[in-house]
C-alpha cells in the first residue's frame, strides 16, 4: 500500500521553497510513494489564541483553510515541513500551522504518533537561521510523538538546508543543499517504509 506524504510549505511566495519542496516530493513519487502539496500561499489560516475552545469542543474555533490541514495531517503517514528562514526561524505562517495543530492533537491525541516527520529549510543567507528553523520543526514533531527524521552525518545532519541568495535561481544552483535534500529523502523514505 502505497504511503501518503503531505509536503506544507510554510512560505507565503511561489518562490524558492516551495520549489524545493516540489523536488523533494519528486523524488518520493519516483521511489512510489503518494505525495499531497499544501502550501500557505493565498491561504486563510488565522493564528491560535490558546483560547482552550478545541479542549472542550475537540474542534478549532477558527473555520479556516486548518480544516483542509488536519485532513490530510490525519490521512499522512509521513510529513514534510518546508519553511522559508525569516528573522532566524520559521516563517509566522509555518508556526501557525504547527500551534493550530492543538485543535487536531485535542480531538485525537494519538494523530499523530509515531509518524515520520522530514525538514527542509530555506535561508537567503548561507547561515541565516536554517538549523535553528529544522530545530524548531523537529521539536513540533517530538512534542507530538513524531519521529525527526535527517540526512544522517556527512553533510545533512538535520534536514535539508538550503541557501537561496533571495532568488528561485539561487536555490536551483545550491549543490550541497540537493545533496542534503537527497540524503534526507533518502533517509525519510526508508523510515516509511520500515514503518509499515
Amino acid at each position: 500500500m502505497k504511503h501518503m506524504i503531505v509536503g506544507i510549505c510554510g512560505s507565503p511566495r511561489k518562490a524558492a521553497t516551495e520549489h524545493v519542496l516540489q523536488e523533494a516530493l519528486n523524488m518520493l513519487e519516483a521511489k512510489g510513494l503518494k505525495t499531497e502539496l499544501f502550501t500557505v500561499r493565498n491561504k486563510n489560516i488565522g493564528f491560535c489564541t490558546h483560547c482552550d475552545y478545541c479542549l472542550k469542543n475537540k474542534e478549532c474555533i477558527k473555520k479556516d483553510d486548518m480544516t483542509t490541514v488536519y485532513s490530510l495531517l490525519k490521512e499522512a503517514k509521513g510529513i514534510i515541513f518546508a519553511t522559508p528562514v525569516y528573522n532566524g526561524s520559521v516563517s509566522a505562517q509555518t508556526k501557525a500551522i504547527m500551534d493550530r495543530t492543538r485543535a487536531l492533537l485535542a480531538s485525537d491525541p494519538n494523530s499523530l504518533k509515531n509518524k515520520s516527520g522530514m525538514v527542509i529549510a530555506v535561508g537567503g543567507d548561507r547561515s541565516g537561521g536554517q538549523e535553528l528553523s529544522i530545530q524548531q520543526i523537529h521539536t513540533f514533531y517530538i512534542l507530538n510523538g513524531m519521529v525527526p527524521i535527517s540526512g544522517g552525518f556527512f553533510g545533512a545532519n538535520l534536514g535539508a538546508s538550503f541557501w537561496s541568495k533571495d532568488t528561485l535561481q539561487g536555490v536551483k544552483e545550491d549543490i550541497e543543499g540537493f545533496r542534503g535534500l537527497k540524503k534526507t529523502v533518502k533517509h525519510f523514505a526508508e523510515a516509511l517504509k520500515n514503518n509499515e
